[in-house]
């Protein structure tokens, strides 16, 4: 006799079916939650860690930008003792242009003039004083040009005072320039200085045989 089954195998066969999808999909939404966890734990150290390395950096800046404000200082320290030096060099370099400056004031100034003020800005004299007449003023202006150590006087201005001393009626300024005469470096190493205060002309006797005019003038 022939068997026959009957049972709903189908039916059975589908709900295995859909019991096996539903374990799939929850092991894979389980791993989609693990997934998700271990991506955002690793971006979290991650993170933590950008943190850490931007803490570290900040530090090293504030540190950097210290020692270039350090730097500026030392910098502003330096250029303040080059200037200090450039100064103390150039009073050492003048050390006796001082001396020449007031020794020809002494030799050029002629007779029927007398100053009364000395001004020094720069390389610029300023000379101020009474005068017995506008040709003593011409003499005084000419012995300047002739001198080694000075130079190119400017005549500002010159006029009677009226509370001017007795023979001494004429009021005048004039600029001059200080210079420095060739060779002038040597003198200031040793070597003999030219005669100050000597006019133009009178350097001629220079020119002689140097050898017997020596001698001849020793005692």
């Amino acid at each position: 006799m022939a068997r026959i089954n009957l049972l709903p195998w189908r039916a059975e066969r589908r709900a295995v079916r859909k019991r096996e999808f539903l374990i799939m999909l929850a092991m894979a939404g389980a791993a989609g939650v693990a997934a998700f966890l271990g991506a955002m734990f690793w971006m979290d150290a991650r993170i933590e860690n950008q943190i850490d390395r931007n803490g570290y950096l900040t530090a090293q800046i504030k540190e950097v930008e210290k020692k270039l404000t350090e730097i500026e200082d030392l910098e502003k320290t330096r250029n303040k003792l080059l200037q200090r030096k450039q100064v103390i060099e150039q009073l050492q370099a003048n050390r006796s242009q001082m001396v020449h400056m007031f020794d020809e004031l002494v030799h050029t100034i002629p007779d029927g003039v007398r100053l009364t003020a000395i001004k020094q800005v720069g390389e610029i004299l300023t000379l101020e004083g009474l005068a017995q007449s506008n040709a003593s003023v011409a003499t005084y202006m000419r012995n300047v040009e002739a001198s080694p150590w000075l130079g190119h006087p400017d005549l500002k201005k010159t006029e009677i005072k009226r509370t001017a001393e007795k023979g001494l009626p004429y009021d005048f300024s004039m600029d001059v320039k200080l210079r420095k005469p060739a060779g002038s470096e040597e003198n200031l190493d040793g070597a003999a200085p030219a005669t100050p205060g000597l006019p133009a002309a009178t350097p001629a006797p220079a020119a002689t045989p140097a050898a017997p005019a020596p001698q001849g003038a020793k005692p």
